[in-house]
């Protein structure tokens, strides 16, 4: 894949995110809760990754990799989607899109404790800007407490769906690449099925009569564009991409949500949200610009292979 095939893909994938957080509240708004919502996601990516996997290579997965899994499709499939959804049924889409900017910063703080990524000072600056942000939005949302406005618990559950998947990229960093993309996706949306069954998700109380065609085009979307190709797109797009470069399109997504979401009458977008995404958009830009630890090992590895000549013209 050529690069601009791949940032094609990259923006392909973060216009249906930024999709999915209006779309998603319109159909829950016709008369499905974020419960049934969720398994429709899943049960439907889960079939389409199947049947994607028949034109692929066949991997044979080691035994004691299908735990891991398991571990990924809990966290990035079931706690993710369940949390997201059901926060997004309680507040705006447009505090939604706000509060997913937040994960490069939940994930470098957990790298901390992980990976043992340092804490550079621009890391911190960062960290703290974000979390102003989102005490910002959050604080909002108790003073208003509305659908349009926010919703205070619907906030914190956007929040611990972020936090969730930023457990999966810092856990499996070093797992996912040992298969192909859409090997991985099948198994963890397999997994992610079967607990979500196994947990009461379900179509029993799901009245499959009386929706408009917008609804189910509405599912259709969420299902095949914002869960099924929005992942093939990003695997496609990782491939020719750095990962800095592959990040800064996640600020597609809340630009596209709040657009359609004040446009559709579902949210409103205030100076309130606009400084939260600007502090947020902020420090994530100081966290990414801030040294790894493979980075400053390799520059002490360096300097300490220098002459001392070479040193003295530093």
């Amino acid at each position: 894949m050529n690069v601009i095939k791949a940032h094609v893909s990259i923006l392909a994938a973060e216009i249906f995110w930024g999709l999915s957080a209006p779309v998603s509240k319109m159909v829950m708004n016709e008369g499905i809760t974020g419960l049934q919502l969720v398994t429709f996601r899943i049960a439907g990516a889960c079939l389409l990754f199947w049947l994607a996997s028949l034109f692929v290579r066949h991997e044979k997965v080691i035994r004691a990799d299908y735990l891991k899994l398991a571990g990924a499709g809990c966290l990035a499939v079931i706690i993710n989607q369940i949390s997201f959804t059901v926060g997004l049924n309680l507040t705006s889409p447009v505090n939604a899109a706000i509060m997913t900017t937040t994960m490069p910063l939940l994930t470098m703080f957990l790298a901390f404790f992980i990976l043992l990524e340092p804490i550079t000072w621009k890391k911190a600056l960062g960290i703290l800007m974000g979390a102003t942000g989102v005490i910002l939005i959050i604080l909002h949302s108790r003073d208003g407490n509305s659908e349009k406005a926010g919703n205070i618990w619907g906030d914190l559950l956007v929040i611990v769906a972020q936090l969730s998947f930023a457990f999966y990229l810092t856990l499996f960093k070093n797992f996912l690449p040992k298969y192909h993309g859409i090997t991985i996706m099948k198994w963890m949306f397999t997994f992610g099925l079967a607990a979500a069954l196994f947990t009461g998700l379900s179509f029993q109380q799901f009245q499959w009569s009386g929706h408009s065609t917008d609804f189910w085009a509405g599912i259709a979307f969420v299902v095949i564009g914002a869960t099924f190709f929005s992942y093939l797109f990003v695997m496609a797009a990782q491939k020719a991409l750095r990962p800095t470069v592959v990040s800064i399109y996640n600020y597609i997504q809340p630009i596209v949500a709040c657009l359609v979401s004040v446009a559709l009458g579902l949210g409103v977008f205030g100076f309130v949200h606009a400084m939260a995404v600007l502090l947020v958009i902020s420090g994530v830009i100081l966290v990414m610009k801030s040294k790894s630890r493979a980075q400053q090992l390799a520059e002490e590895e360096f300097k300490g292979c220098r002459s001392p000549q070479e040193k003295h013209y530093d």
